[in-house]
């Protein structure tokens, strides 16, 4: 494999020329928002066709945890050697994916608001912490689909465009800012303050102002609205 040595998360400059010819597979060694950063170009220059394989830099990977990469010696083996399969992409609503951890948090310690993950409650009130992650066993994505509904009017279609994307975001609220664990579990609709969890197509938040965290990565000012949601499309991972 050839090596290209790359800043931290890497942007146009550093990953497109690499795409303008036949391009298999990238290893990326480095951090969650490395992996993700590339991701954001293969999306943005409509190369999903590209497998991407991981080499976490640490064993504290969020990412390398949800899709059960190796670290070391074992990484390297997986990508060189490994086969790579459909993943869900998950994106965000200012133009970023998510490959790991996702974040909301309130700028005095505490998000105060109400979070839904398709029909389900996951938030209303307070919580220390709104966590969101893709879920890795979501089935992949075989023929044309919407993540969200689009805007009426909505132009007639055939039928199988209008398959929804199957479920593939998880979402937590809790006291302690526990990763999602795939549980349906709703907040209760009457309760003044109400904490859930659900897997979905997409998270939608409203809330006070908040910090965003995606991937490690803080967003650059505090959001009063957010979104994670399913991309009509898979990514490649090289996996186990």
């Amino acid at each position: 494999m050839r090596a290209v040595a790359a800043p931290t998360r890497p942007g146009r400059a550093d990953v497109d020329p690499l795409l303008a010819g036949p391009l298999r597979r990238i290893v990326v060694a480095g951090t969650d928002a490395d992996l993700a950063a590339v991701l954001v170009r293969l999306l943005r220059r409509d190369r999903l066709d590209v497998e991407l394989a991981y080499v976490p830099a640490d064993r504290r990977s969020v990412a390398a945890r949800l899709w059960g990469l190796p670290h070391g010696a074992k990484a390297v083996e997986l990508a060189r050697e490994g086969v790579a399969r459909p993943a869900p992409l998950v994106r965000d609503d200012a133009g970023g994916v998510l490959v790991g951890r996702g974040e909301i948090r309130g700028t005095a310690g505490s998000v105060y608001g109400e979070a839904y993950c398709d029909g389900v409650l996951a938030l209303r009130g307070s919580a220390r912490r709104l966590v969101v992650t893709p879920w890795p066993d979501a089935a992949s994505i075989s023929r044309p689909a919407r993540a969200l509904a689009p805007p009426d009017p909505v132009p007639a279609q055939p039928a199988d465009l209008l398959e929804p994307a199957p479920p593939a975001v998880a979402v937590r609220a809790s006291r302690w800012g526990a990763l999602p664990d795939g549980r349906r579990s709703p907040a209760p609709v009457s309760a003044r303050t109400g904490r859930g969890s659900a897997v979905g197509r997409a998270v939608q938040v409203g809330c006070l102002p908040a910090t965003v965290a995606h991937d490690g990565v803080v967003h650059g000012r505090p959001v009063t609205r957010w979104a994670w949601y399913r991309h009509v499309a898979d990514w490649l991972l090289v996996r186990r």
